[in-house]
């Protein structure tokens, strides 16, 4: 092979790299918050707290309360605290399968069942995993789409960025055009998430009541 023919194919070769890579850095660029959350999360063991989450999905919604314990690495409890299956709960300890009970007669019933089960998933199908903080924020890393931040409202006295999320395939998650999340310039986890298909929401998850390295252990997470 000829040394020009040769450099050429290493111009090219770079060429391509650098369009691969620019997309990842101009959305690292778009949104400082996700690099603070990832700071401060880099320093919490476990956590616990609750999620108001509403759902819609053609005539149907749901309307719940969610409390949730986390420890690091894959450790995972969720009770469903009002709600349709209110009294419910399900525990993660990694891998495919959840264990838990149904809500109301059949709470004595224990179960174990598929991480995707309808019986251990919300209205729109998402999982006990896609509703932890940080499974919430990696969906603004990772699903392609435009990335963008700016400074947002008050919110119960607290200060938030505002990180919107326009996927490029909105056909794969419900239609979702737009998803918008709200970062504490304080504390930098999640506040509230909103899910749009055009002007309607989807989901709306409000998150409170974040209390990190609370002392979880793995008897916290009985399977």
């Amino acid at each position: 092979m000829s040394a020009r023919r040769s450099l050429s194919l290493h111009l090219v070769a770079t060429a391509v790299a650098l369009a691969l890579l620019a997309p990842l850095g101009a959305r690292a660029a778009g949104a400082p918050a996700i690099a603070q959350f990832d700071a401060a999360f880099a320093n919490v063991h476990d956590y616990t707290m609750t999620v108001k989450s509403h759902e819609f999905n053609g005539s149907q919604t749901q309307d719940r309360v969610y409390h949730y314990k986390f420890m690091k690495p894959h450790f995972e409890k969720i009770a469903i605290v009002s709600g349709p299956g209110s009294g419910g709960g399900a525990v993660w300890n990694g891998g495919s399968q959840v264990s838990g009970h149904q809500g109301g007669m059949l709470s004595f019933i224990h179960l174990t069942i598929g991480l995707h089960d309808s019986r251990a998933t919300s209205l729109l199908g998402y999982t006990m995993i896609d509703g932890l903080m940080q499974s919430v924020v990696d969906k603004y890393r990772e699903v392609p789409g435009q990335l963008s931040q700016q400074g947002g409202p008050v919110v119960d006295g607290v200060g938030t960025d505002v990180v919107t999320l326009k996927p490029s395939n909105p056909a794969a998650d419900h239609n979702i055009n737009r998803w918008v999340l709200y970062l504490s310039k304080t504390t930098h986890f999640p506040i509230r998430q909103i899910g749009y298909d055009g002007n309607t929401i989807v989901i709306d998850q409000w998150y409170s009541n974040i209390k990190t390295n609370v002392g979880l252990t793995k008897s916290d997470f009985p399977f």
